[in-house]
């Protein structure tokens, strides 16, 4: 019997090439062809992770040469190029691996002991180690810094401004506030305590283990009405109460807000204490974590509910002994809340960093897509509108870039008299325009992407759910708008703000041509400011949003100018002119000179309860 030999494979059919087929288009070749296939080759869709985040950005380079000399920025350089590459490298790997796998709570040991441990994720831990070892935030190249003479302002910009588009998260988790712990620290504490402290801080082993603990059940802006108490006992206190929402739970040092007992139930009455993991007999202190916070991103920072049973703490204000005093001074006199207030102007700084990271991390991404992603036989960086939605992307974000490093109040190239200092009303204004830019910026960015942005193994999902954040931490945009007010009214505020965009415009002069704009739309925000200060009650504080929005678009379109004209100087470049141009254009021509802030009524307040009531009917008790 014969054996069948094995069936012979046809011979697979004969493709064209592209050469074959002549000047005929791509999509007329037949499936299987190589140039048919390259247009779902994956690879090319490379987004941020991988570049090196300060070669490719030219906007951060020409930063870092504006706010150092030519000396300073030869040696700071290559310290910058290094963490670009560390930051758009392994810690924007391990960014997302740490939103998947976050912080744990181990709440008692085998025995049933409540110890409350908090334990990170070695992705966390191993970009805490990088960023200790190797950023400006650690002390070995901070005192490296310091030794040639080199400003640390402008070396913390640079270096915040490229991990926050990593992972803000991982900004919170390195201890934004340890300067403020650190300074109350010094000022008030025990010296047993203050030596302690300021020694674990300066040597950076607790870098990233410092918090600030305010919030209660009763919201996180009406401090006044907290319920932590404070009891004194001896040199220390001893607190009670409950913490709604505290972040860095896993840390060594606290900044705590209680109410001593005998002081008014108001925000008087509210000093800040400094709670440390364990006691100064080296037992555990009272601090009891009840559970960490499900939240929507910032997955590198543990934030949870903590409760304070007779936990030891240090008073970090005046005399206490004033406690009893007829003028209702020491503790509660309301000058601990003062103080913290000067310091959360710092803080929001920081966070406007955050939102700022958030809106440059999404239009990279946005811009490394549409540079390769095919749509109607081009690229979509070639339709019409999508250039005019990136475009408003990258101007929107130099502009908030601008006011964020400005707000430091640090020396640029164009400021060569006198000491620049921080405006007192700039960090409520910077924070209303970078936090919320954050969340536009990132919402654009997935409608770049299309579906592929809303699905979360691509990364501008957790940039939107990281940039949500911003708007509340350090307070969301009503109560900066109040800031604004407090500030102008109590402080004159006002202003210095318009002295200094009459700086930065005068400094721009006629080489700028959005500067002739910006120069008349400084006066009419002065106008706007007096027109604001004649109205009266419900109607002022209605017109506070769009009046601080007005003082944030003229801040940074003056700024875009001052930098727009040192460029064209010094590099013969006009693109920052181009973007001082279109920002001005886009939010402050053709808005009216006023924008209405000066109309003494408003139907929305006069008609509020008829809106409410066609929107939704709601009789639940309550």
């Amino acid at each position: 019997m014969a054996i069948e030999s094995e069936p012979r494979a046809r011979p697979a059919p004969r493709t064209r090439s592209s050469k074959e087929y002549g000047a005929e288009h791509v999509d007329q070749l037949p499936y299987g062809s190589d140039e048919k296939a390259a247009r779902y080759s994956t690879e090319r869709y490379a987004g941020a992770t991988g570049l090196n985040w300060y070669t490719c950005d030219p906007t951060l380079q020409r930063a870092m040469r504006y706010y150092l000399t030519d000396e300073q920025f030869t040696w700071a350089e290559p310290h910058f190029v290094r963490l670009g590459k560390l930051m758009g490298g392994p810690i924007s790997e391990r960014a997302d691996i740490t939103d998947k796998n976050g912080p744990k709570l181990v709440k008692y040991d085998r025995w049933g002991h409540d110890i409350s441990e908090v334990t990170i994720p070695e992705s966390a831990m191993a970009t805490k180690r990088d960023l200790i070892e190797k950023s400006f935030a650690g002390p070995a190249l901070r005192d490296a810094a310091e030794a040639a003479g080199i400003p640390q302002v402008p070396l913390s910009l640079a270096s915040s401004y490229m991990l926050n588009q990593a992972e803000i998260g991982m900004s919170c988790a390195m201890g934004a506030d340890a300067g403020m712990v650190a300074s109350q620290v010094a000022q008030f504490a025990p010296r047993d305590i203050r030596d302690l402290v300021l020694s674990k801080i300066d040597s950076g082993e607790w870098i990233g283990q410092t918090g600030q603990f305010f919030t209660e059940r009763t919201g996180g802006s009406d401090l006044g009405a907290l319920e932590t108490t404070a009891t004194p006992d001896g040199d220390a206190w001893r607190l009670n109460g409950f913490k709604w929402f505290a972040s860095n739970l896993n840390g060594e040092a606290f900044v705590v807000m209680a109410k001593p007992i005998g002081a008014p139930d108001s925000i008087r009455g509210v000093a800040t204490f400094l709670v440390l993991k364990r006691r100064r007999d080296g037992t555990r202190n009272g601090i009891r974590i009840r559970q960490l916070k499900d939240k929507l991103g910032t997955k590198a920072v543990a934030s949870g509910e903590v409760e304070f049973v007779d936990a030891e703490a240090f008073l970090l204000s005046g005399d206490p002994e004033g406690l009893e005093s007829a003028d209702g001074g020491g503790p509660s006199d309301g000058r601990s809340v003062s103080r913290l207030m000067a310091m959360t102007n710092l803080a929001r700084l920081g966070v406007s960093m955050m939102g700022l990271g958030c809106a440059r991390r999404a239009l990279v991404e946005s811009l490394c897509y549409a540079k390769v992603r095919n749509s109607w036989k081009k690229r979509l960086i070639d339709h019409p509108l999508m250039r005019r939605k990136l475009a408003e992307m990258i101007v929107d974000v130099e502009g908030v870039q601008a006011m964020v490093f400005d707000g430091y109040g640090h020396p640029n190239r164009q400021r060569t008299e006198g000491a620049p200092q921080r405006l007192r009303v700039a960090p409520a204004l910077i924070k209303l325009k970078a936090a919320r830019l954050g969340i536009t910026t990132a919402t654009d960015a997935i409608e770049v992407h299309g579906g592929n942005g809303y699905v979360e193994t691509w990364p501008v999902a957790r940039i939107l759910r990281d940039a949500q954040i911003n708007t509340l931490w350090e307070g969301p945009d009503n109560i900066l708008c109040l800031d604004v007010r407090r500030a102008i009214q109590r402080e004159r505020a006002d202003g210095p703000l318009l002295e200094r965009l009459r700086e930065a415009v005068a400094n721009a002069s006629e080489a700028v041509p959005a500067a002739r704009l910006v120069s008349q739309s400084i006066e009419d925000l002065s106008t706007a400011i007096t027109a604001w200060k004649t109205l009266d009650g419900d109607v002022a504080e209605a017109r506070l949003y769009p009046l601080a929005q007005f003082m944030a678009e003229v801040y940074a379109a003056a700024l875009l100018c001052e930098q727009a004209e040192w460029e064209l100087r010094e590099f013969g470049d006009d693109r920052k002119s181009l973007v001082a141009a279109l920002y001005a254009h886009r939010y402050l021509k053709d808005r009216g000179p006023l924008r209405g802030i000066d109309a003494t009524e408003s139907l929305a307040l006069e008609h509020f309860d008829r809106l409410v009531a066609g929107a939704l009917v709601d009789h639940r008790p309550r």
